[in-house]
């Protein structure tokens, strides 16, 4: 009975090992969280804002109006719907980002019906600095690729440069756009392929610190180095398995990469960075680039589950033994 006992314990040991780790603080929508507003059904593109804390934006692909959700991470609620103005009727939004002075970005971009479109929009509004449903006068440029219509769900902007990229969506991989050093409104803005990206790309992100482009497709994703504009691979991002996986950003402090899904309640759930240190990393992981996939366990994290796990098996074999005792 002592031996089996002592197995019982092992094995609660090595389980709690193998857990992945909690997040300490939630407040920065790190731990992850689901979008309850029901009029969000279709959730393409997700970012993180940096003036209103555990706030993050999104957008449906197709809507009733040109509109944007704020929604709160620590609850899940939209906390203001934005209706741009100045933008036409949209077709097909498909992804969001922010880029210097808290300057939003929209790209209406995606083309999957036969890919036709002869151009597409990106619009362009200031973060509003009070949360509240209201209208706000965005800016919208004309976009066209040098080598014809592309299907693209792809819209990231250099968070130091404000320059925008596009990574059009093939199944065998597609390439990153680079458009114009800054968008003009009276013409066309021609976007050319700069280098190839290795995956059926349904959303992109830049860390905050423009350092890092991730990367991500329905079953898996890629970090690559920016390298000035020249994205060099690093490894494979873990990504959850999603029912339809549409979106990806940072937190704020780019610890943590946040995954985002269309449907009804739909779920964001958090990942590890690859070369995030152990300070920063999400899970405490302190993977690398060459780690690949990030899934690895820093050990002072293994060290607390470790504690944890032994409390747990320690105060189970103390119970079994008074049991035993008693049926003595």
């Amino acid at each position: 009975m002592r031996r089996s006992l002592s197995f019982l314990a092992s094995a609660l040991l090595v389980l709690a090992l193998g857990a992945p780790a909690v997040a300490a603080d939630g407040d920065d929508g790190s731990e992850g969280f689901t979008i309850k507003d029901p009029g969000i059904t279709e959730s393409s593109g997700l970012a993180a804002s940096r003036q209103h804390k555990g706030i993050y934006w999104t957008h449906n692909d197709q809507d009733k109006g040109a509109y944007l959700y704020a929604i709160d991470s620590k609850t899940g609620d939209t906390v203001a719907r934005i209706t741009m103005t100045g933008v036409g009727t949209p077709r097909d939004i498909e992804a969001i980002a922010i880029g210097p002075d808290n300057e939003i970005y929209v790209g209406d971009i995606g083309d999957n019906d036969g890919v036709v479109w002869d151009f597409v929009w990106i619009y362009r509004l200031p973060e509003p600095k009070q949360l509240k449903d209201q209208t706000v006068q965005a800016t919208q440029y004309v976009v066209k690729y040098s080598d014809g219509p592309r299907d693209a769900e792809s819209l990231v902007v250099h968070p130091k440069t404000g320059r925008v990229y596009i990574i059009d969506k093939q199944e065998d991989g597609g390439h990153l756009y680079d458009g114009p050093a800054q968008l003009s409104t009276s013409g066309t803005n021609v976007f050319k392929p700069v280098a190839p990206i290795d995956l059926w790309t349904t959303d992109a992100a830049f860390s905050p610190d423009g350092r890092q482009l991730a990367v991500r497709g329905y079953l898996g994703g890629i970090a690559y180095e920016w390298n000035d504009g020249k994205p060099k691979r690093q490894g494979r991002l873990s990504v959850p398995l999603q029912r339809q996986g549409e979106s990806v950003t940072y937190t704020p402090d780019g610890s943590t990469l946040l995954y985002g899904t269309e449907g009804e309640q739909s779920s964001v759930e958090p990942g590890s960075v690859p070369g995030a240190d152990d300070s920063k990393s999400p899970s405490g992981d302190g993977s690398s680039a060459a780690d690949g996939d990030g899934d690895g366990a820093g050990s002072n994290d293994n060290l607390e589950r470790a504690a944890i796990a032994l409390g747990a098996g320690l105060l189970l074999l103390y119970g079994l033994k008074r049991l035993l005792r008693r049926g003595s």
